[in-house]
């Protein structure tokens, strides 16, 4: 098995969705949903470029007309949906994602706040929200409407500190607009600093990635992800397409241990935190429910995934931000493009959220809610057989190696249903 067969953060990936025939009411969809612990997601699809490994659904140069209707079509939005909604329903967490959210100006970032506020009823500060940030838009201004609206976690998408790496990666940044940006966001105090970073770029050694880890612990930051590079259709990098399983696993050996020495702890493949680090949320993704708002957000009840199309192309995610302004109010009151769950794949994606995560597979909370061992449900006799899961009568977990092993473990679980539908997606 291939180590990077794919990045699983969810189950199913939206190129398993479907139109939706009919189109389902949300107030439906949301009827019998358990709805005291929901995650609320919103998507800001803006970027100020386009980096040569990002196939996200986002685009660049927004004009301010477009930014403000896009605003208007999310309040549209979130006032349809929280009528769907049932009674006393309410947010243990949230988040903004992208694109990049700091494309926003600051009253635009403090307008989309209040709509989350008054429309969805979220109730900051009093539950975590993260966002996600880059260099050139983590602007002393911006950061301050995130801070004195409780932002409790910030993101940033620094990739690599030397300036020739991230070049190469299609990514145009300088080391200094990075400094500076990561001394913003200090200087605003947020709880949790996150800082991305990724392996296995073209010319990248293992003396330049110890530069680049190094430079990110300078900081100190309390998160930090190590993403492998991957080339993926329809993005910048896409034609450069060359085998480096080697040299990715080589640094991301080199990676883990250098944070596990640094005293950080190992949550998943990408994810490292200093221990005692936490959100403080009751969601849990294996079982609560998550409410997107925006063209490109995710919605999940226990039985149907939803959201509207999906693009990774320039043209065809344009045309897509363009349907989403001029939709009228009841048009956000349906669920337009999902993939509806039955019994066998709510097992199997409590079992993948779990499994891939550090701490396992809870056996006795997976048998609570399905009223079977997980292990009589799905072999994993070719993970074991590798070395990659260990069991015990409390928990199934990745060992050091499987999780090294992660991106293929993942897709490798993934149902025939779903499968199928991934490859007999056409991609935009």
């Amino acid at each position: 098995m291939r180590p990077y067969e794919g990045y699983v953060y969810a189950y199913p990936h939206k190129t398993a969705y479907r139109p939706l025939d009919p189109r389902p009411p949300l107030r439906e969809v949301w009827a019998d949903e358990r709805t005291d612990a929901l995650f609320l997601y919103l998507h800001v699809p803006f970027c100020e470029m386009r980096c040569g490994f990002c196939n996200l659904f986002t685009r660049t140069g927004a004009p301010a007309d477009l930014v403000a209707s896009y605003l208007d079509a999310l309040q549209n939005q979130a006032e349809a949906v929280r009528q769907a909604l049932p009674p006393g329903a309410r947010f243990a967490t949230a988040a903004i994602g992208g694109g990049t959210p700091t494309y926003l100006e600051a009253e635009e970032l403090a307008r989309l706040l209040d709509l989350a506020e008054r429309s969805m009823g979220a109730d900051f500060p009093a539950i975590p929200l993260g966002i996600e940030t880059s260099p050139a838009t983590a602007t002393p201004d911006r950061l301050a409407v995130l801070a004195e609206r409780g932002t409790t976690r910030v993101s940033i998408g620094v990739q690599s500190f030397i300036d020739a790496e991230a070049r190469s990666a299609l990514r145009p940044q300088r080391r200094a607009e990075v400094e500076a940006a990561l001394a913003a966001i200090r200087e605003a105090a947020f709880p949790v600093l996150n800082i991305d970073l990724i392996y296995g770029i073209d010319g990248q050694t293992p003396a330049t990635w110890r530069h680049s880890l190094d430079a990110a612990l300078a900081w100190r930051p309390e998160e930090i992800y190590l993403y492998p590079l991957y080339v993926r259709p329809l993005t910048g990098l896409g034609l450069l397409a060359h085998d480096w399983d080697d040299q990715r696993l080589t640094l991301y050996r080199q990676g883990r241990d250098h944070l596990l020495a640094a005293g950080y702890e190992q949550v998943s493949m990408r994810m490292f935190r200093v221990p005692g680090t936490t959100s403080a949320t009751e969601y849990q993704c294996q079982s609560d429910g998550m409410v997107g708002l925006g063209c490109g957000a995710r919605s999940y009840t226990s039985r149907l995934h939803y959201s509207f199309e999906y693009a990774v192309g320039v043209r065809h995610v344009r045309a897509i931000i363009d349907e989403f302004v001029r939709l009228p109010r009841d048009a956000f009151a349906v669920a337009n493009v999902g993939f509806a769950l039955d019994d066998l794949e709510r097992r199997r994606r409590h079992l993948i959220q779990s499994l891939l995560q550090a701490e396992g597979l809870d056996r006795a909370a997976y048998k609570e809610r399905f009223g079977a061992d997980p292990l009589d449900d799905f072999s994993l006799d070719a993970f074991a057989s590798r070395g990659w899961v260990e069991e015990d009568s409390a928990r199934v977990r990745l060992t050091p190696e499987g999780m090294t092993y992660s991106d293929a473990i993942g897709p490798a679980l993934f149902s025939p249903r779903v499968r199928a539908l991934m490859n007999s997606y056409d991609l935009r």
